[in-house]
């Protein structure tokens, strides 16, 4: 008999769905989705289990317990279009387009046709007033931010806010290259400040004319627990 895991990684696989997007679209985290794929929880709660069918355009009833067809109305449905999809809309992401976390000695890439979308419900966008044309999402290129953030951790950028608040970890355009650093105010002037312990390693820099802020980091995807 197929246990859950198997039913969800179907059904997954049948709609070309990631566990980030699965994630995503449930308002779950990666780690929790991934626990149940890798059988470490048995299920999803009941509320959860019907967001995921809904998503996946499966039976709800199917995936929870195997019961009936998997396919609602006892047909294949079709997969969900993540890219025009008003109740998931989608951001862009660009995999090869990496944050650096240092401020030096690191050469940008940016892939103009971008990698699979992430995708939230819609809810998530209007409860935090964000507006998913002005959104993007990039990898993390070091370690200087940890353990807020750690390498290859997915961070969500709002390029609709550029004004610095003090405390908050902002994508920055800093002499040319993009890194990702936290604003702090100190004695009257504007400091890229990094999370790791080893300042000697990653010292803080001044953000004058030659800092640009492209967005404040508002949410990030980790596979660290």
């Amino acid at each position: 008999m197929v246990e859950y895991a198997g039913r969800l990684k179907a059904a997954m696989d049948a709609r070309g769905v990631t566990v980030t997007q699965l994630a995503n679209g449930i308002g779950s985290s990666y780690q929790a989705v991934k626990r149940v794929l890798d059988g470490l929880s048995k299920a999803f709660s009941a509320a959860n289990n019907a967001k995921a069918a809904a998503f996946l355009a499966v039976s709800p009833d199917w995936l929870a317990t195997g019961a009936g067809a998997m396919a609602m109305h006892e047909r294949r449905a079709e997969p969900v279009d993540l890219d025009d999809n008003p109740d998931y809309p989608a951001i862009k992401f660009y995999p090869d387009w990496r944050i650096s976390a240092g401020a030096s000695g690191f050469a940008l890439e940016y892939d103009d046709g971008g990698g699979s979308p992430i995708v939230f419900q819609r809810q998530w966008f209007e409860r935090n007033g964000f507006r998913p044309e002005k959104l993007f999402a990039v990898r993390v290129g070091n370690s200087s931010m940890e353990p807020g953030l750690f390498h290859d951790d997915v961070v969500v950028v709002n390029t609709d806010q550029k004004t610095p608040k003090d405390g908050v970890v902002f994508a920055v355009d800093y002499e040319g290259e993009m890194v990702i650093k936290r604003l702090v105010r100190d004695s009257g002037q504007w400091w890229l400040t990094s999370d790791n312990a080893d300042q000697k390693r990653y010292p803080r820099k001044l953000c004058d004319d030659h800092c640009k802020l492209l967005g404040e980091v508002v949410h990030k995807q980790s596979q660290r627990i």
